[in-house]
């Protein structure tokens, strides 16, 4: 089964070869630019996992990641958050809201992809019972 990333960042310098990262991995894409286009986007697009900026338009990812985890839904979906937000108190609050995981930019492609092959092989074992 191929996973669905949804990938949700207002910065187009990221969002493309991130995209293309994720597709030539194997992941089947989509993009929200702005909190408000992630919700939509969960709802329709219904991602295994979310690589989530906090710094976004209107609502913000920690704020994303709240909504996602109070729908039980959503509760499954995976989290990173992919931001420049680097901070020990910014990843505290990131990681209290639930996220799986916190990666800070620049990041290295094969760091991202590492995780999120693990998060998402871990969700399919515990799917699995194992």
């Amino acid at each position: 089964m191929t996973h669905k990333i949804l990938i949700v960042d207002d910065e187009p310098n990221i969002v493309v070869p991130l995209q293309f990262l994720m597709e030539q991995n194997g992941f089947q894409v989509t993009v929200a630019a702005s909190g408000e286009e992630s919700l939509e986007a969960i709802s329709k697009f219904q991602p295994d996992l979310i690589l989530l900026d906090i710094m976004l338009p209107g609502i913000d990812g920690y704020e994303v990641c709240e909504i996602v985890r109070l729908n039980p839904e959503w509760r499954d979906t995976k989290i990173i958050f992919l931001t420049a937000m680097g901070r020990d108190v910014d990843i505290a609050k990131g990681m209290v809201l639930g996220a799986d995981d916190y990666i800070t930019k620049p990041f290295s492609n094969k760091e991202i992809i590492a995780k999120i092959k693990n998060l998402l092989n871990n969700n399919n074992n515990d799917e699995n019972g194992q």
